[in-house]
C-alpha cells in the first residue's frame, strides 16, 4: 500500500494498492492536468532523489522553506515564530529527517495552516512529524484528499490561532482562502502572507487576484472589491506571496491601490486597446 502524490499539484490520497484514476484537485478548472497525462510519485521516491528543503531567514522570526529541484507547483512554505509559538504558513510535499531535523532546532511547528488545497500538499505528514494540528477553514473542507484527525476545520471569517497570529478567510481564489496576518513581523508593523489569495505581481509594488492562475480566470470586480475591503483595517508593511515574492514596504497601501486598478481594468475604464 502507498500514499500516492499528484506529480502536478503534489498533494498526497490516503493509501491505496493503485494510484487513483484522477487527481481532484488538477481535474479542477483552477488547476490542470499535465498535458503528458496524470503521473504519480510517492515520498520514499522523492526521498531516493536529490530533493532537499532550503530554509532560509527572511527576516526575524520568519523562515522560508523551498524544496529545491522545484517539485509541481513550487511554492514556499513559511515558518512564523511568534511569542512562544511556532506556525508553519502553508505546506510542501517533500519532507525528510534533514528537514525535521532543522525545523526542530528552530524550535518545532505548533501549528500548521493553510491559505488554499493547492497546497495541502504532504500537510498530515507534517502534522504527524512535528504533533501539530493543521487549521483549514471548512469552507474548503471537500478538497481535503487525505482526512485525519490531525486537522481541525475552522470556521468564520477570523481565528487567532495564537497570540499576534491571526487567520482571515478572504475567498476568492478558493470559497474559503485565508491569510495570516503577523502583528510582530516587519519591525511590529506587521506582515501579511498570502499564499495566492493575493498574489504579488512581477511589479513587487502590485498584487493581483485570480480565480484561476494557471488557467487566466479572472475574479468579478465584487469579490475583488471585498478582499481589499476585508483588509483594509489590517495593519500591515510588509507582504510575502507563496512563490517568495515580497512587497517590501506599504504593503497595505500596495493592495489597496492594486485591487481599484483591477477593477478599473475589468470595467473598460483603465486602458483602451
Amino acid at each position: 500500500m502507498k500514499r500516492f502524490i499528484c506529480s502536478t499539484c503534489g498533494v498526497q490520497y490516503p493509501q491505496s494498492e493503485q494510484p487513483p484514476s484522477e487527481c481532484m484537485i488538477c481535474s479542477e478548472e483552477r488547476q490542470y492536468v499535465n498535458p503528458a497525462g496524470q503521473h504519480w510519485t510517492t515520498l520514499e521516491d522523492m526521498r531516493d532523489g536529490d530533493y532537499f528543503n532550503n530554509i532560509k531567514e527572511d527576516e526575524p522570526n520568519l523562515y522560508s522553506i523551498h524544496t529545491e529541484p522545484d517539485f509541481a507547483i513550487s511554492q514556499t512554505a513559511y515558518l512564523v515564530k511568534g511569542k512562544g509559538f511556532n506556525l508553519l504558513w502553508d505546506c510542501l510535499t517533500y519532507l525528510d529527517d534533514e528537514t525535521i531535523e532543522a525545523v526542530q532546532r528552530l524550535g518545532g511547528i505548533d501549528a500548521i495552516a493553510l491559505s488554499h488545497p493547492h497546497y495541502y500538499s504532504t500537510m498530515v505528514e507534517w502534522a504527524e512529524a512535528f504533533n501539530a494540528p493543521i487549521y483549514i477553514h471548512e469552507d474548503d473542507k471537500k478538497w481535503v484528499t487525505r482526512p485525519s484527525n490531525w486537522i481541525r476545520f475552522w470556521t468564520g471569517e477570523r481565528m487567532e490561532v495564537s497570540e499576534g497570529l491571526t487567520l482571515h478567510r478572504l475567498g476568492g481564489h478558493f470559497k474559503g482562502g485565508a491569510v495570516l496576518h503577523w502583528a510582530e513581523g516587519s519591525n511590529r508593523k506587521g506582515v501579511l502572507l498570502t499564499g495566492d489569495v493575493i498574489q504579488v505581481a512581477a511589479d513587487r509594488s502590485w498584487v493581483s487576484f485570480m480565480y484561476s492562475y494557471p488557467n487566466l480566470i479572472p475574479l468579478p470586480a465584487s469579490i475583488v472589491s471585498r478582499i481589499a475591503e476585508d483588509v483594509k483595517d489590517l495593519p500591515f508593511h510588509r507582504l510575502y506571496n507563496a512563490f517568495h515574492r515580497v512587497v517590501q514596504e506599504k504593503a497595505s497601501e500596495s493592495v489597496q491601490k492594486s485591487a481599484e486598478r483591477y477593477i478599473q481594468a475589468l470595467k473598460g475604464e483603465l486602458f483602451n486597446t
